[in-house]
């Protein structure tokens, strides 16, 4: 392997989606492109994602990890304020669990070195079932990002390293006893390593819940705050409308009692000139009410005489009324006895007389022209006037029939494989007599003529 491909350590950035898990993985010279504003993540448009910076060894093994917030705008494009030194962060950082290369170095909120950068960054979840540090140790491991990775099969040593034992160490002691020994100094490393790895998890999933439960402390707490100000700005508000209703009712009372008092010495004057009044007057009433029951009786006098005049009128009009509707009734009467007499004469005996004066009757049929028809065939031309005509013509009726369809409308009746006309026009034929059936209303293409042709 020449020195261009030896793994060496590698900075990667990975984003969280929503549900937990990984959704975009990418190098830090990728990243900073994308802060830089060289390209744009329209997946993240108008969310503020999840990510972690972290230190990759070439054994695939976490070495480091500072966990942040990035916002992007409405077009993918990260926050162009956004400054955290994440390279400055993961080398100050403090001790985490061990992923596999020992402790490793973590820079969360709860545990961040540089105070005025927590609140841009976020704790992971150490929970058992969603422990995000596992995630980014098994998809580390999985290698999509493609890095190199270390040889781990065992290398030989250079002889220039190679150290003699001394003599009375060639033989070695009892294999057995040195065995039991390395398992049980082995099994109790392992022991140490793994209480203590838990007790940091635990410490630092303490620090994330206690910071989280101060955060939410301080929220419950301004919210009580503002909700107690709103209430004390309510009761002030109260009592101070209540003072001023308090003023406006006092006002009112006295208002109330001096109108009371003003409305029962009016009271009292009305009465003594109603008693004053009462006292003149009844002398004055006598005369007025005898002089209205006169003037009552002079007015129903008056119309009563205008009532029996327009009553009179109302007679003479009835009278002339009644003789009008005489004379129309007699002359109903004459004009019923008039339509008896015409009705006794038969229709016959008009036509005789009319054809007697010189008229005659005359019709226009197409084909025929204009036909005399004589007196005595009037019957027969009423009965059915196309076969009349037919007869005119030399023709049976039917074919006059046929013929005139086609004069009114000259075109190929004939079908089409779609069962609609074809409708081509075609010339008219002006005789009924020279009119053939399947021959005369056909185009040159569908006459029966022609496809016999075709057929022999």
């Amino acid at each position: 392997m020449s020195m261009q491909n030896k793994p060496q350590m590698v900075e990667a950035v990975m984003f969280f989606s929503e549900r937990g898990g990984i959704c975009k993985q990418m190098f830090f010279p990728e990243f900073e492109a994308l802060l830089d504003g060289v390209v744009n993540m329209p997946e993240f448009a108008d969310q503020q994602m999840r990510v972690a910076y972290m230190l990759i060894n070439p054994r695939l093994l976490i070495k480091g990890l500072v966990f942040f917030y990035l916002d992007f705008d409405e077009k993918g494009a990260p926050d162009s304020g956004w400054n955290i030194p994440l390279q400055a962060l993961g080398e100050r950082a403090g001790r985490g669990p061990d992923l596999g290369a020992g402790p490793i170095r973590l820079a969360c909120r709860s545990q961040c070195p540089v105070s005025w950068h927590q609140m841009h960054l976020w704790d992971p979840s150490l929970s058992p079932g969603n422990n995000d540090l596992a995630l980014l140790r098994d998809v580390v491991k999985r290698n999509s990002l493609g890095l190199l990775v270390e040889d781990e099969r065992s290398q030989a040593v250079a002889p220039e390293r190679l150290q003699m034992a001394s003599e009375d160490k060639w033989y070695a002691p009892d294999p057995g006893q040195e065995e039991a020994a390395k398992a049980n100094h082995k099994l109790d490393q392992e022991q140490r390593l793994k209480a203590a790895q838990l007790i940091k998890q635990q410490r630092l999933r303490i620090s994330s819940l206690t910071q989280q439960h101060e955060e939410e402390l301080a929220k419950f707490k301004l919210a009580s705050e503002e909700q107690s100000k709103s209430r004390q700005t309510q009761i002030t508000d109260l009592q101070q409308t209540l003072r001023q209703q308090e003023v406006h009712n006092a006002a009112l009372k006295a208002q109330l009692a001096a109108q009371a008092a003003s409305f029962q010495a009016v009271r009292e004057e009305m009465t003594e000139q109603l008693r004053a009044l009462e006292h003149d007057g009844r002398s004055e009433s006598d005369s007025l009410r005898a002089q209205f029951e006169g003037e009552m009786q002079a007015k129903i006098a008056s119309a009563v005489a205008d009532y029996k005049e327009q009553i009179a009128i109302r007679d003479v009009e009835l009278a002339y009324r009644s003789e009008q509707d005489t004379q129309a009734l007699q002359e109903i009467n004459r004009l019923k006895r008039a339509y008896a007499d015409l009705a006794s004469q038969g229709g016959d005996q008009i036509l005789e007389r009319l054809a007697k004066l010189g008229m005659v009757f005359v019709v226009y049929h197409p084909g025929a022209g204009h036909l005399t028809i004589p007196l005595q065939d009037i019957a027969s031309y009423q009965d059915n006037p196309q076969a009349y005509v037919a007869a005119k013509c030399f023709v049976s009726e039917e074919q006059y029939r046929q013929w005139l369809a086609h004069y009114q409308q000259p075109s190929c009746e004939a079908l089409l494989p779609s069962g609609e006309r074809c409708a081509i026009p075609i010339d008219r034929i002006d005789t009924p007599s020279r009119f053939n059936l399947a021959e005369s209303n056909c185009c040159a293409r569908h006459k029966a003529s022609s496809r016999l042709r075709t057929v022999s």
